[in-house]
């Protein structure tokens, strides 16, 4: 193969989200500024950006202050909010916003399109200098002689299935840098190398996830009521199984309807997609969805580990920004504030260590320092009971207690509950649990797999490696078939693993990896820990214009 060409920056920042953006934008701001190189694996900026489309401006308010008069895609506020609870397919109960935890409370925030906002900062990245690769997936992390991060390597283009170049063949790119920031989001490829090779949560607790699943419809105009935010929790989730829904009235006649499952569940038999498709028929969201068109679907993994699960977020060469370093806002349920001012804290420690004369692969020690000074540390300390009151006390008295805890202790409640279980080992035989019949879709308000995948525009090219790979073939129908039921069938929101002869002499699991929308759950719900995600080839993936 041909030789991989070679391009120098100072920094060198993976992943085109809200944090990496951040902290190009910050590092383009200071004067002289450093050489900035952006590497996004979507085609575009926001094509794999995936969002429950609420915001809370305090970060954008930091890094951009007028944003407003720079035409920022905010156009609309949180005008009311409602918060439920949903006893059964029927009945729901209104919780009055006097005894709700005020974390969840949205005044003053704001409902966008999380991918328009991206391309907005993108424009204002290339504005002050900033170099911005779309399509170029980054593949590989580059190590100097000391072991210190000095760059990252995009894939080669042009491979075919058999791993043999094709006619269209190009090499891939070395990006070195003095600094590589990695902001791929939640589960990056490259990030979970870097969390066992530098053992950065070695002193944090597991990370923990959840499943997020979205549509976008189009309603009638009679039953929209512009910047209306309805959430909550309940049904149809079962028993023991947390997560939540959401409602939010955009502009356009546009809402966005989606359900959280959090990948600790027990039962092997759920499926959070088909629990999805049938949340839609409860009263509160068929009365604004009858009638209407769905336009976009996608699904996505998040962090939900929250301030526990903090990792140390910088090693020689490089640090984590965002989401890869679990900056999501738990009890707030948001986290692109978060990641803007992840994404701002990152480039300042460089610039101070840039100022000092620091010739490259140093470890941001510092970040530390900053981090902890920030009011971002304090909202994830503040919430870092939220989810360990709902594990322990359930949805009804967990909610009480994290209602007393945010409104009288301010998050600090000193008796704790460990919450150290990784997300894949809660998953209980399945023969010890209860099988779940779902309905088939009715194709008006519920749907099936393969037709929401294709609102999801995945554009993966069939003659291209398989970027999914089984550590072991023989696992999916030995253990997770005789324990599990597979529940990758199950658990995929896209229908990329299809076990295939079921009940014969010889099943088969198979892949279907054009289907997939990059959630990466099988990444971490799978029971044996199989599965592992790696980048495919760039420009591929879920394209989601309108999220």
């Amino acid at each position: 193969m041909s030789e991989r060409d070679l391009m120098e920056f100072d920094v060198v920042i993976v992943g085109a989200g809200p944090a990496g953006l951040a902290t190009a934008i910050r590092l383009a701001q200071a004067d002289p500024a450093p050489s900035v190189c952006v590497v996004e694996k979507g085609a575009e900026v926001g094509a794999h950006i995936l969002s429950g489309a609420v915001i809370e401006p305090r970060g954008l308010d930091e890094l951009i202050p007028d944003w407003r008069e720079r035409g920022a895609p905010l156009e609309t506020r949180v005008e009311r909010e409602e918060l439920y609870l949903l006893r059964d397919a029927q009945r729901s109960w209104r919780i009055p916003e006097a005894i709700s935890p005020p974390s969840l409370h949205n005044a003053g925030h704001y409902l966008v399109s999380l991918g328009n906002l991206c391309r907005w900062l993108a424009a204002e990245a290339e504005g002050l200098g900033v170099e911005i690769f779309p399509g170029f997936a980054a593949t590989e992390v580059l190590f100097g002689e000391h072991s210190e991060v000095i760059g990252v390597a995009t894939g080669d283009m042009g491979i075919g299935a058999d791993g043999r170049p094709k006619d269209s063949h190009a090499p891939g790119v070395e990006l070195r840098a003095r600094q590589t920031v990695f902001a791929e989001g939640c589960r990056g490829h490259l990030g979970k190398q870097l969390y066992q090779r530098f053992d950065l949560d070695a002193e944090s607790a597991p990370q923990h996830h959840a499943l997020g699943i979205k549509e976008l419809w189009e309603i009638e105009a009679d039953r929209h009521e512009l910047g209306l935010v309805q959430h909550g929790t309940g049904w149809p989730l079962p028993e023991g199984t947390h997560g939540g829904f959401f409602l939010y009235h955009l502009s356009r006649c546009q809402v966005a309807v989606g359900l959280i499952v959090d990948l600790d569940y027990s039962n092997p038999w759920l499926s959070p997609f088909d629990e999805f498709q049938r949340m839609k028929h409860h009263p509160l969201f068929a009365a604004t969805l009858e009638g209407g068109r769905r336009i976009a679907y996608g699904a996505r993994a998040l962090t939900k580990g929250g301030f526990d699960a903090l990792p140390r977020q910088h090693f020689p060469g490089g640090c984590l920004a965002g989401c890869e370093g679990g900056t999501l806002d738990n009890a707030k349920l948001k986290g692109v504030h978060t990641a803007l001012k992840s994404g701002m804290l990152v480039a300042e420690e460089i610039l101070a260590a840039f100022a000092v004369g620091d010739p490259g692969g140093r470890d941001l020690t510092g970040l530390e320092a900053r981090l902890r000074a920030s009011w971002l540390y304090e909202d994830l300390r503040a919430g870092r009971n939220f989810g360990r009151s709902l594990h322990r006390f359930g949805t009804l008295l967990g909610g009480a207690v994290n209602s007393l805890d945010q409104r009288l202790l301010g998050g600090r409640r000193p008796i704790r509950r460990p919450d150290d279980a990784p997300d894949h080992t809660w998953l209980e035989p399945a023969a010890l649990s209860d099988p779940i019949s779902y309905p088939k879709p009715d194709e008006v308000l519920s749907f099936d797999r393969l037709s929401s995948v294709y609102l999801a525009n995945t554009a993966h090219d069939e003659d291209q490696p398989c970027h999914l790979h089984l550590a072991d073939p023989s696992i999916p129908t030995g253990s997770n078939l005789t324990e599990y039921a597979e529940p990758a069938q199950r658990y995929c929101p896209a229908g990329v693993y299809e076990l295939v002869g079921e009940g014969s002499d010889d099943p088969r699991l198979q892949i279907n990896a054009a289907n997939c929308v990059h959630c990466k759950t099988c990444d971490i719900k799978d029971p044996a820990a199989n599965i592992t995600w790696v980048a495919p080839e760039g420009g591929s993936g879920p394209n989601y214009p309108n999220m």
